[in-house]
């Protein structure tokens, strides 16, 4: 167990990422209580490694610990049945100010492209919300996900391709700007 003084320091460098954990876990299972399930294991390994850690910077060491146990999860729960329900206290975002039918197409916009997310496959996913929602570098995401910068880039353009796909297929015919 952690000394006092060690269990502040954890404390003070991890728990403000706990929001970016749940985040990257809430993208790779896409379930609300399989993505708590994995942060709280993801912080007993990180408390119980925390000894170890030197780095200044602790959120891509956190998430690179997120990451791992999403992935070891979807590989002991492969065969589960996953859902894709969106906590909308969690995820909801304010609608602009504007007029009622342009709030309604910004929702289903919204949906439209939480939708095609959810659709890429995991190793795409990933790289999608390290580098756009939690404005990682491609280095960090590199570091997180153990593989080169060039493949970083590279599943980037790829998971970025499949949404422009998604998004402009037959799914958003009923939807225009």
């Amino acid at each position: 167990m952690l000394e006092k003084a060690e269990l502040a320091r954890f404390e003070q460098a991890v728990l403000p990422h706990l929001g970016a954990a749940y985040n990257l876990a809430r993208w790779i299972t896409r379930n609300d209580h399989d993505a708590e399930d994995v942060v709280q294991e993801s912080y007993l390994r990180a408390l119980k490694f925390f000894g170890g850690f030197r780095g200044e910077n602790s959120r891509p060491w956190l998430l690179t610990i997120v990451r791992n146990t999403c992935f070891t999860w979807l590989r002991q729960n492969r065969l589960s049945d996953l859902t894709t329900e969106l906590d909308e206290e969690i995820h909801h975002m304010e609608p602009a100010p504007g007029n009622p039918e342009s709030i309604l197409l910004a929702a289903a916009q919204s949906e439209l492209v939480r939708k095609a997310i959810e659709e890429l496959p995991p190793e795409f996913r990933e790289v999608i919300i390290l580098r756009e929602m939690e404005d990682l570098s491609y280095k960090e995401i590199a570091d997180i996900a153990s593989i080169p910068v060039g493949t970083v880039m590279s599943r980037l353009a790829r998971a970025r391709a499949r949404l422009q796909d998604l998004l402009s297929g037959p799914m958003t015919s009923g939807v225009s700007a």
